[in-house]
């Protein structure tokens, strides 16, 4: 797993020291659902899984073929009018 290097300031470090306290979470668990979350926000798969069922998805092939729409009233109503004079 690869490591990098981020800075917070003092503040938000404290409050991510209390949280893993009350959460019984270390720093790793409490950035990994962090990030998961802002992939999801994103749309972004998280696992290859879902990676693979995002790209399975994407093909038209795997969707159910769109029901016809009906023609709307409003076209058959202009057909309906009496040319202008």
């Amino acid at each position: 797993m690869p490591g990098k290097r981020v800075q917070i300031d003092d503040e938000t470090w404290h409050a991510l020291e209390l949280l893993g306290r009350d959460t019984m979470k270390d720093f790793q668990d409490l950035a990994d659902e962090a990030f998961a979350d802002l992939l999801k926000k994103h749309h972004r798969p998280v696992t290859l899984k879902e990676a693979l069922r995002e790209s399975a998805r994407r093909q038209p092939a795997n969707d159910p073929a769109p029901a016809k729409a009906e023609r709307s009233r409003g076209a058959n109503a202009r057909s309906a009018r009496k040319p202008r004079s």
